[in-house]
């Protein structure tokens, strides 16, 4: 199977990664191109995968074509490359906003289409990818697609109505937990730990509480119900984030997330 990246930015080169590292293909069948010359260089100089100047050029290459471009840039490049898709073709789109039934007109027919939308983590191994089937896309198709997808962290596959939340619980959240590990770190040194010595007890915390609840099955609740002892110090924290609106400032935020992704 060739697979090819049409863009081959942070999101593109994190699965790149994934996909070479654990030898789910050979670098030789992996097919990419970016608008930027220096992008394409560095990810053949990388990876060691086929590099092609156009989008056109990867996208008749390609079994399966993933479209790893900012949401702004699919109608030019769909325009660019639609009369080459061949009817077996398995196309991947990653953009939050563009739902199958705008792809599928941009296409001008029906093409097999898988949509996903991926997260940043990602780049370490630990990304949370949602996946969406078209109709046309049979078992194995979204069995190889997912296999890819999986190269580079965690998959569900999900219907398309709950994408908006996908982006507002996985795709935008590593913003909000990297501002929370920042206030955080700013807490300990106010309390006159050095800086680079707070960044890594807030983020190895919440990389240890995310943990527990993955891998321990109990409810995020009872496991802080855990950690709050009868007047304690972790009661008396809590207590000041409920007063300052902590768990709802993150349901507003993501209420307007998925508001966005959906206006895209």
């Amino acid at each position: 199977m060739k697979v090819g990246f049409i863009g081959l930015g942070n999101m593109a080169t994190a699965m790149i990664g994934g996909i070479v590292k654990k030898q789910i293909l050979a670098s030789k069948d992996i097919i990419g191109t970016d608008a930027s010359k220096e992008t394409r260089e560095k990810a053949e100089s990388s990876f060691g995968i086929c590099v092609k100047e156009t989008n056109p050029e990867v996208a008749e290459s390609a079994d399966m074509l993933i479209l790893a471009v900012k949401p702004q840039f699919y109608e030019t490049v769909i325009r660019e490359i639609r009369e080459r898709i061949r009817e077996e073709q398995v196309i991947i789109s990653i953009a939050p906003g563009k739902t199958m039934e705008w792809l599928t007109a941009m296409f001008g027919r029906k093409v097999k289409l898988v949509r996903c939308m991926p997260n940043t983590p990602a780049l370490v191994g630990e990304g949370m990818t949602g996946v969406c089937k078209g109709d046309l896309v049979t078992e194995k198709e979204l069995t190889d697609a997912c296999c890819l997808i999986n190269s580079f962290g965690k998959s569900e596959i999900i219907s398309e109505h709950l994408i908006d939340a996908v982006v507002a619980v996985s795709g935008s959240s590593p913003a909000y937990v990297f501002m929370m590990i920042e206030a955080m770190a700013d807490g300990a040194v106010r309390e006159g730990m050095p800086r680079e010595q707070a960044y890594r007890f807030a983020a190895q915390a919440v990389l240890g509480s995310a943990k527990m609840v993955l891998e321990s099955g109990r409810h995020p609740g009872q496991l802080k119900d855990m950690v709050c002892s009868p007047g304690g110090t972790t009661i008396e924290a809590v207590r000041i984030l409920e007063e300052k609106g902590f768990r709802s400032s993150l349901m507003e935020a993501m209420k307007a997330c998925a508001q966005k992704s959906r206006e895209l």
